[in-house]
């Protein structure tokens, strides 16, 4: 497991968050949510949800900026160190499951940074779903 990010990181984290949330396609739901991924490297990737009438296209922020920093860096080079996730009305915002096993696969040594009815969380990957599926045994 990584690092964890002191307090003034998380912030800048959560912040960075709230306006990639500005730039969610939310018209069925109204909820706007906006991720940030900050790598090993200290370079940060952005997402948004977007929606899709047929819901189960609809893709999640953490998802999309997961994918982004794949997309950029390649999944061999990307390490991950957190991402913090954030709803544009300041609402409880923890990661779907869909997203904890994506995480689980492609980030499983970074912490998840989210707001809920007790604050600001920072929770490991491996507390968030801690039997992730697998193809293989490891």
């Amino acid at each position: 497991m990584g690092t964890r990010l002191d307090d003034t990181e998380c912030e800048q984290l959560m912040e960075a968050a709230r306006e990639a949330s500005s730039r969610a396609f939310a018209p069925w739901s109204g909820l706007r949510v906006g991720a940030v991924l900050l790598a090993g490297s200290g370079e940060t990737y952005r997402g948004c949800n977007v929606e899709n009438s047929a819901f189960g296209l609809t893709m999640c922020a953490e998802r999309v900026a997961l994918f982004s920093a794949v997309a950029e860096v390649g999944r061999e080079k990307l390490e991950v160190r957190a991402l913090a996730l954030v709803s544009a009305d300041g609402s409880s915002c923890p990661p779907c499951g869909a997203c904890r096993q994506v995480l689980a696969e492609l980030a499983p040594d970074a912490f998840v940074i989210f707001r809920d009815q007790g604050g600001v969380r920072q929770v490991p990957v491996g507390e968030l779903l801690p039997y992730g599926f697998r193809m293989s045994p490891e």
